[in-house]
């Protein structure tokens, strides 16, 4: 392996920044992601089971406008109402911020890479209601305090996370002879959505091997994963199907149902074979290239197995394998990626995002992004964000890059940067003569550092 400080920044974290120092070494990466979360002090997100509390109020509101339609004290309680929904908009939105400042301002740019990817991994969002504004917190709390422990910890946290259970409709899943179903309280039947989620996409893999009976299966064993607004997860044995399943020929669950059946599952299929293949290859597509080395998917694939899934340690396999350091940008940076480097390319300082308004952040960012093909925690299905480059590079969807580029940096910004120093800045040795080319011989400063930013090198990483 040949580290190289300016890849590694751009591969691996952030990007480069003038103000910020690359990493020095893949040792340093590791200790710092092993080490204490600074950005999440210093640019704080709700927790998630804060979160879902406030949602008791928005079902307060909701349910007293609901009581004085065409009555008396209506008009005040629907104002109420709408009040505290647009204020929920403009939490979000500074939720975005305080995500944007942290990938911007880290000198830790693995730990906000990994909790994209691991987000993106186990993607849930809220489909209607107060749920709508969950996914920040959720992302906070069972992906970003995970990232350095073992994948299990983190599958368990993510899967029975009420965001998640009502993202799939698990909460409303039941067992046909569970107690709820013989008593016929309304429910909605057995759901197999998390079942199959959780087999294709966040552990087996879509080629993984199992059938349509396991994925019934571990439907049935999943009932009873629920939530409450005011306690967060729970596991209501009212809903669970009674006796045994069996998942992959292995038997879990009792006469009665129980939690702990459902996390050895889970665990078991976090430690099987096709999960580590399956996990590999999504580290290195997404970190390396759309179609990485065999090699290298190998090797991480076997620290997983080796680890059971130690999460730091696949880290390591993943940046000690010389495949990992090849010298080409292949990558098409994802919106986000491509906004928040660029903020951290021109030393963005806090006050410059902060200061913004509701309706300056989604004109200068939210808005943006959207148009470039990622509306912020709305990726259209379960499986997140798509990582081929093609994704990303259509006519359209590179116009809007284009117009991003050339308009927001003024509006970020007192004063832009001088177009090479800022080239070199943003790209170090991938600067290439192009580059400085086109930053010296553009007619405005804007359209210059608005080049830069749509060249190749900055755009790819």
């Amino acid at each position: 392996m040949l580290f190289d400080p300016d890849l590694a920044a751009i591969r691996f974290g952030c990007g480069l920044s003038p103000v910020i120092d690359p990493p020095t070494s893949v040792d340093a990466m590791l200790t710092a992601l092993n080490g204490p979360d600074d950005m999440a002090r210093l640019y704080p997100v709700q927790a998630f089971d804060a979160a879902l509390g406030d949602t008791d109020t928005y079902r307060a509101l909701r349910a007293k406008r609901q009581k004085l339609r065409n009555k008396s004290g209506y008009d005040a309680a629907d104002e109420a109402f709408r009040a505290y929904r647009r204020q929920k908009r403009i939490d979000r939105l500074q939720m975005f911020s305080q995500r944007l400042l942290r990938y911007a301002r880290s000198s830790d740019g693995l730990r906000e890479r990994l909790t994209l990817f691991w987000a993106d991994h186990f993607t849930a969002k809220g489909r209607r209601g107060a749920f709508l504004h969950l996914a920040t917190p959720y992302a906070e709390t069972a992906i970003r305090a995970n990232i350095s422990g073992r994948f299990e910890d983190m599958l368990i946290a993510a899967v029975t996370n009420p965001l998640m259970l009502h993202y799939l409709d698990q909460n409303i899943s039941a067992g046909p002879n569970s107690p709820a179903a013989q008593r016929r309280e309304r429910v909605g039947g057995l759901n197999e959505n998390l079942a199959r989620e959780v087999l294709e996409l966040h552990t087996l893999g879509v080629d993984g091997p199992y059938s349509q009976q396991d994925v019934r299966q571990l439907a049935e064993l999943f009932t009873g994963l629920s939530y409450t607004l005011k306690s967060g997860f729970s596991f209501k044995r009212g809903l669970a199907e009674p006796g045994s399943e069996q998942v992959l020929g292995r038997s879990y669950g009792a006469l009665k149902g129980d939690l702990q059946p459902v996390l050895q599952a889970l665990r078991d299929l976090a430690r099987h074979p096709a999960t580590a293949r399956h996990i590999a290859r999504k580290l290195a597509v997404h970190f390396v290239a759309d179609q990485p080395d065999p090699d290298l998917v190998a090797h991480v694939e076997a620290r997983f197995l080796q680890t059971g899934g130690y999460l730091p340690d696949v880290y390591a396999a993943l940046l000690e394998h010389p495949a990992a350091w090849q010298p080409s940008l292949n990558n098409v940076k994802p919106p986000f990626d491509f906004i928040g480097s660029t903020c951290r390319a021109m030393a963005v300082t806090p006050e410059a995002i902060t200061q913004l308004t509701p309706r300056q952040l989604v004109r200068i960012f939210s808005a943006p992004m959207a148009l470039m093909g990622q509306k912020w925690e709305d990726a259209a299905g379960p499986d997140g964000w798509a990582e081929e480059d093609g994704y990303w590079i259509t006519p359209q969807n590179l116009s809007a890059r284009l117009r991003w580029a050339l308009a927001a940096p003024q509006r970020l910004t007192s004063a832009l940067p001088d177009p090479r120093a800022f080239a070199t800045g943003g790209l170090g040795r991938f600067a290439d003569g192009k580059v400085l080319f086109a930053a010296g011989a553009a007619e405005t400063q804007a359209e210059a550092i608005g080049l830069v930013l749509c060249a190749p090198a900055f755009q790819r990483r």
